[in-house]
């Protein structure tokens, strides 16, 4: 496999920017086992799926999450289905703000929080690495000045709450769902997940980033450096395992 071509996506571009332990390494572990599932996928075109509640939830209230940003922001949105590209990186902005994705000025992505405990847990922390480097890769490739990360607090569908109770009913070893304690478990269950009775403005927190063009470039960079050690350790790798 030659990647001098090789692409590599926004989503993922938190793995390979860590920083190795030693600096006479430019690839980390963490990029290495990254690069080898990059190999496995474009190779055997199988993709590592790895699959939480949080995840299923995520994509299910995708739509409901954007209707909510736009009930904030007062201002309509609809879902971006373009991917771009450019010869180091590729990427599916969630929204924009702009004349297109192609000439942004912002771009926003939107994460929906599991609960109000871990919507409220992101609140003065600061944007995690892996959304950082994620929002300055799609800013590079539309060439927006800005990014926002909007984490919202919507309703978990109904679907994942009974997949809930249905896991607290095995643990408890019940028969039927006759039984004081669990109705009273699955009524905090339901309560958890439904949040029509907050306000909006209480339901979307935004984190704003500005473009960097040191950080792209550092980007571009670590991308020329992952491909040329995949080029040169990869194939000896698998052979010698």
């Amino acid at each position: 496999m030659n990647a001098d071509n090789l692409l590599f996506r926004c989503s993922s571009l938190g793995s390979i920017m860590t920083e190795a332990r030693s600096k006479s390494e430019p690839i980390s572990e963490t990029a290495k086992a990254h690069l080898l599932e990059v190999y496995i996928d474009h190779k055997y075109k199988r993709r590592k799926v790895v699959t939480t509640k949080y995840m299923e939830k995520g994509l299910q209230v995708e739509e409901d999450a954007i209707t909510l940003y736009s009930r904030f922001t007062k201002l309509y949105h609809a879902k971006n289905e373009d991917r771009i590209s450019n010869e180091f990186i590729a990427g599916t902005p969630d929204l924009f703000n702009g004349n297109s994705i192609h000439d942004a000025d912002t771009i926003i992505d939107i994460k929906s929080s599991w609960d109000i405990f871990t919507f409220h847990a992101v609140i003065g922390k600061g944007i995690k690495k892996l959304y950082y480097w994620q929002l300055m890769g799609y800013m590079a490739l539309t060439g927006a000045k800005n990014a926002k990360l909007a984490y919202c607090l919507v309703d978990t569908p109904d679907t994942i709450l009974n997949d809930e109770k249905r896991k607290l009913h095995w643990k408890m070893g019940l028969i039927d769902d006759q039984n004081a304690d669990f109705e009273q478990a699955c009524n905090e269950i339901d309560r958890l997940g439904k949040y029509d009775d907050i306000p909006v403005n209480e339901r979307v927190h935004i984190i704003e980033i500005e473009r960097d063009e040191q950080a792209i470039n550092a980007i571009y960079q670590r991308v020329a450096e992952c491909r040329q050690w995949m080029n040169n350790n990869l194939y000896n790798i698998i052979l010698n395992n």
